[in-house]
């Protein structure tokens, strides 16, 4: 590959590719760590040395753990885009807007190929920023912004280009992931673990974007766009997060032989792609199931291929550098693909099913009042929307003189349904949370066969 990233590599060509890297957090610090440290390893699969030669970051001062004598830096991360010493720009701010998108598309548009870890920038702007490296003739990279150190982006782009592919997804965030494997296994509520796992740096301050599906979501979007050949707007993938979970839920999953996750899925179906984040219900025994504290794990399964199962950490310095640094070396050897796996001619990005049209089996959970007939009133509504029951529980009718007067103690009382259209059970739902004997709102979890 030449020095402007358009070619390919020379024969004998053993000049350095040179990086500028914008972000000196943990994995911007944690690759110049990694490529110092394997520096003869890369230089041998990259068939060429890669070094870092610039930096831009906001604090001059704060200490990272690594050295930056010698190294260019700019205070301004879009000087990196034009930087006449740097053949890749490697972007590691994030966001989806402000620098981190003003950087991508000046050094795009400069003719400089792109190593992004960018989740939200990819999953929101891929289609656009494709067609400005296609122009270009560069690459734009991005195999860190899912599952971190799993090799995610070239198995589901690459590895499996030949096969039409109906499934993809999986366990996509390490934070919940851990969440709902402590709650698991200690009964403790959401609010605790959350507080434990910021303590222990798994998530956030603010743990919004973990813990409400959005960081999940950018990743399937990715996925599902690799899968299926177009991206996926993300604006059309459903995404729930995990805080309605109740320590309950999981008791009850446990006792009808399941675990709950929270699941990234996208399928193929004939009449359009299903994108959506939300917990699942997994049969306990399944691979899937037994993924647990912060792994991650990805889905994928093709007509040919049958299933497959990619299983490691998600997040996290080494994982996440050694991801970038695999698509630098690509880079430096001229192994290009197309974002998407094919040309961005005609290519536009198409919106996902509505929520209505999910068919799933359903796990419910109300809060009744421990009463005579009350199973009979659910029931009933259930059966005016078609759905058919598969399971029910029932524990702890408390003690009461008259079981039928208006303040009888509360119990759960937990459904599963067969197979049903989403479209029925969020009416039904909206009837039943009106019933007398009904208390607060109902709880749905879907069921995944895992």
């Amino acid at each position: 590959m030449s020095a402007d990233g358009k070619g390919g590599q020379a024969g004998g060509d053993t000049t350095p590719l040179r990086i500028g890297v914008a972000g000196l957090g943990t994995v911007g610090a944690g690759l110049v760590k990694l490529l110092r440290a394997n520096e003869s390893i890369v230089a041998d699969r990259a068939g060429r040395p890669i070094v870092v030669t610039a930096v831009a970051a906001r604090d001059r001062t704060r200490d990272r753990g690594i050295d930056l004598a010698g190294l260019t830096w700019h205070d301004d991360a879009l000087a990196l885009a034009h930087d006449p010493d740097i053949d890749v720009v490697v972007e590691l701010i994030g966001g989806a807007e402000g620098i981190a998108r003003r950087l991508v598309t000046a050094a795009l548009q400069a003719g400089r190929p792109v190593v992004t870890a960018n989740k939200a920038l990819v999953a929101i702007h891929g289609a656009e920023l494709a067609a400005l490296a296609e122009r270009a003739g560069v690459p734009l990279t991005f195999e860190a912004a899912v599952a971190g150190g799993i090799p995610a982006i070239k198995a589901v782009r690459e590895g499996l280009a030949a096969d039409r592919l109906v499934r993809v997804g999986g366990i996509l965030n390490g934070t919940c992931n851990y969440i709902m494997t402590a709650m698991r296994e200690s009964g403790r509520a959401f609010a605790d673990v959350l507080a434990e796992a910021q303590a222990l740096g798994y998530a956030e301050a603010d743990p919004s974007t973990d813990v409400d599906g959005i960081d999940a979501a950018h990743k399937l979007a990715i996925l599902a766009g690799l899968a299926f050949g177009r991206p996926v707007a993300f604006s059309s993938v459903h995404v729930e997060g995990i805080r309605a979970i109740d320590a309950l839920d999981l008791t009850f999953a446990r006792e009808l032989g399941y675990r709950i996750k929270l699941l990234g899925l996208a399928r193929r179906r004939e009449d359009g792609i299903e994108a959506r984040v939300h917990p699942c219900l997994v049969p306990e025994r399944a691979p899937i199931a037994q993924v647990d504290g912060v792994f991650n794990a990805v889905v994928a399964e093709g007509a040919f291929v049958g299933r497959l199962m990619l299983e490691g950490r998600g997040a996290g310095e080494g994982p996440t550098a050694t991801a970038v640094a695999a698509d630098l070396i690509d880079i430096a050897r001229g192994n290009a693909v197309p974002v998407w796996g094919r040309s961005t001619d005609g290519l536009t990005q198409v919106e996902a099913l509505p929520r209505a049209a999910f068919n799933e089996e359903y796990y419910l959970r109300l809060n009744v009042h421990d009463r005579p007939g009350v199973i009979a009133d659910v029931t009933a509504v259930l059966r005016d929307y078609g759905v058919s029951l598969r399971s029910m529980l029932q524990h702890g009718r408390a003690a009461s003189d008259d079981p039928t007067v208006a303040d009888a103690p509360s119990v759960p009382l937990v459904l599963v349904t067969h197979r049903t259209r989403e479209s029925a059970m969020i009416e039904a739902l909206a009837r039943i949370a009106a019933l007398p004997a009904v208390i607060g709102d109902p709880a749905m979890i879907r069921i995944e066969a895992g």
